[in-house]
């Protein structure tokens, strides 16, 4: 692909689409492309993850152990492993080809150097990563009160409300 072909190619992940051109053009410089045949793993869950990947054409894969993340389609545009653009975490997926495909890897050293040497640019990701991980919160605020449960089994009738107790019910009886 040409540079500004790999550039519009940012510009469309979410992301990135806010780094502007001369940011995305030192990314897509750095980066490196790297051929997956069919079945090919990217990565395998668990693995120390450095770099963060942009599908470039193909579709990948993901499976993972949770029941919850059983099994993700990663299509042309889609970021894989954004977190380890920024910082050391681990892989919680393991990554294949589900056909042949191409990703862009772009390593974190190269991200955070991008960063350093924009710091406008910097300014406004943290700003959307702020505002993206502010909605999540509320997000998750929201289905809290649709699952929160009161503290009592419902199967079990709430207890009715104590009177103290009678005198000769406070002290146990004595022993003869």
């Amino acid at each position: 692909m040409a540079i500004d072909d790999d550039i519009a190619l940012l510009e469309r992940v979410p992301t990135f689409s806010v780094l502007g051109r001369e940011a995305l053009r030192v990314l897509v410089i750095g980066s490196e492309s790297k051929a997956l045949q069919q079945g090919e793993v990217l990565f395998r869950e668990g693995d120390v993850a450095d770099a963060g990947y942009v599908v470039e054409i193909g579709s990948l894969r993901a499976i993972g152990r949770e029941r919850l993340m059983q099994q993700v389609e990663l299509s042309r545009g889609t970021l894989i492993g954004e977190t380890a653009l920024l910082v050391q975490t681990r892989r919680p997926m393991t990554v294949m080809a589900a056909e042949p495909a191409s990703v862009m890897r772009i390593p974190r050293a190269l991200f955070i150097k991008m960063l350093q040497g924009y710091p406008t640019v910097a300014r406004r990701l943290q700003q959307t990563l702020s505002e993206r991980t502010q909605r999540f919160v509320n997000d998750l605020a929201k289905v809290r009160k649709v699952l929160d449960v009161s503290e009592e089994p419902k199967d079990v009738p709430p207890a009715k409300a104590s009177e103290p107790p009678k005198a000769d019910e406070a002290k146990p009886a004595p022993k003869s």
